[in-house]
């Protein structure tokens, strides 16, 4: 009950008009930025980052909100009629959405993607709102050796597990460390890996570091990549309005979907990536329609993963409000925002910031609402957006870029700072190894260092604490098998 008093609370909050406004530019920008190919929500809140020195805290999460909300609905438009996903998480949506278009049904498949998605996003924020303040009375157990456990768990998980490659997830993981340990160590009050730059003393900021990362190098990297010919855009046919069968065989995906992505985006290692996939094979396992799949398409394709999507969004946001660990990129670069606002995200923010997270979560259902009559009727100019040239769309979020960095302290050091960290972001997208994790080493690493000394001062410096707290040895022993346990199941398969 009192999470429902907290909620009807964050309404009244996220009903002002200014809100409101705010929101509706969220879920537009979202929406235009996820139809856009190669951009994504992470890229887009990188961008705006520098507004959280001009705008009210509550303001500022509402726009992010709507922005990651909206560039997963949209990332389905391009997958369908473009074949070319906007987001990771639309891969699966591309599958079964794209051969639909081709055999004209591109207006049933972009119609169940929409409402799937509405239908997903609301159910998780429901998740969210009840399963928020029951992870905060856990998290209150914790002692500084759990939490220190924890972030290696979050470690392990983000750069070992869900990348591609192990290695270069840990290395991407050790940089960020790196980065978020310059300047003053405020124990011992030693300047560390500052060469001298007096200009690093307070360190570098992670607005720079997400910026240069995800927008500037992310940048170069799509413009690098020579494009010999346009992509060709399956035209828009048939009714946006879907049958009595399509609506029947609909109903069942969405509401997997949503049990798969909830949870895993739930999870330390969570993410939208890994429930898609598994909601895919689900449908494919349950249809009554399996010579559909991966010839003319089949509908339960898109509706699941596209549910589960969303769900997903939902549940990242758990982790990141209750326990301060950010298990995606755009969680991450959400992180540092909360940061530039001095506040730290943890059990005690439901309490301390109860007016801003629900708000925020309040503004997620009417997001969603929001989104749902956003996208359907203007799928024409969504659809238009695809025939941006790619030149003025990069030049223009390098300027952008530039400007708000530049704006935030006015120093040439940041500029130089941005593009060399933009550069290290290219040559790392180039080769393969992922950003995610330097932002979440770079959050992460001085609260890791933080909690390790408050636990060696309590214990006093004996290092088995980590290992007879029953909960910190826990949470390690799931890190043990998170990095080891896919290891040890290929080679168990290859013996097999």
């Amino acid at each position: 009950m009192d999470a429902f008093n907290q909620l009807m609370n964050g309404f009244a909050i996220a009903l002002t008009p200014v809100n409101l406004m705010w929101c509706l530019v969220g879920t537009t920008l979202g929406t235009a930025i996820g139809v856009l190919p190669g951009l994504g929500p992470a890229l887009t809140i990188a961008l705006l980052l520098p507004i959280t020195f001009k705008v009210d805290p509550t303001a500022a999460f509402i726009l992010f909100a709507g922005i990651y909300y909206g560039a997963m609905y949209g990332g389905s438009t391009t997958s369908i009629l473009l074949n070319t996903p906007g987001e990771s998480a639309s891969i699966v949506t591309s599958m079964e959405g794209n051969k639909m278009a081709r055999n004209g049904r591109a207006g049933a498949a972009l119609a169940t993607a929409a409402i799937g998605s509405f239908v997903a996003g609301t159910l998780g924020t429901l998740g969210l709102t009840f399963l928020a303040p029951v992870v905060v009375e856990w998290a209150l157990k914790f002692g500084p050796a759990d939490y220190f456990s924890l972030m290696i768990l979050a470690f392990v998980t983000v750069s070992a597990v869900l990348g591609s490659s192990a290695v270069r997830g840990l290395m991407a993981l050790f940089f960020g460390i790196w980065l978020g340990l310059i300047g003053i160590d405020l124990q011992t009050g030693q300047a560390r890996f500052t060469f001298g730059l007096t200009e690093l003393l307070d360190g570098i900021n992670v607005i720079v570091v997400a910026v240069g990362l995800f927008a500037v190098g992310e940048t170069l990297y799509m413009a690098s990549r020579a494009h010999t010919g346009q992509d060709e855009i399956t035209p828009l046919k048939g009714s946006l309005m879907m049958t009595k069968t399509e609506w029947k065989r609909s109903i069942g995906p969405w509401l997997r979907g949503t049990l798969f992505g909830f949870p895993i985006g739930a999870m330390p290692a969570g993410g939208a990536e890994i429930p898609t996939f598994l909601s895919y094979y689900t449908e494919k396992k349950l249809t009554k329609y399996p010579e559909e799949f991966g010839t003319v398409g089949a509908i339960e394709g898109v509706a699941g993963p596209e549910a589960a999507n969303n769900a997903s969004a939902a549940g990242v946001l758990v982790p990141m409000l209750t326990l301060g660990l950010p298990t995606s990129a755009t969680s991450a670069i959400m992180l540092s925002a909360f940061q530039s606002y001095g506040i730290n995200p943890g059990p005690l923010l439901l309490t301390s910031q109860a007016n801003l997270v629900w708000g925020l979560i309040a503004s997620l259902f009417i997001g969603n609402v929001m989104l749902l009559v956003l996208n359907l009727p203007l799928i024409g100019l969504w659809v238009k957006m695809l025939r941006i040239p790619a030149p003025q769309l990069y030049a223009g979020i390098l300027v952008f870029a530039t400007i708000g960095t530049y704006g935030i302290t006015q120093s040439p050091i940041d500029l130089l700072m941005l593009y060399l960290i933009g550069g290290v972001g290219y040559f790392m997208r180039r080769y393969d190894f992922p950003t995610a994790p330097v932002i979440i080493g770079m959050i992460l690493g001085p609260l890791a260092e933080q909690n390790f000394r408050q636990a060696m001062t309590i214990s006093a410096g004996d290092y088995t604490v980590f290992f007879t707290r029953p909960l910190s040895l826990t949470i390690l022993i799931l890190a043990a098998l998170a990095l080891t346990g896919p290891k040890l199941y290929a080679l168990a398969t290859r013996r097999a």
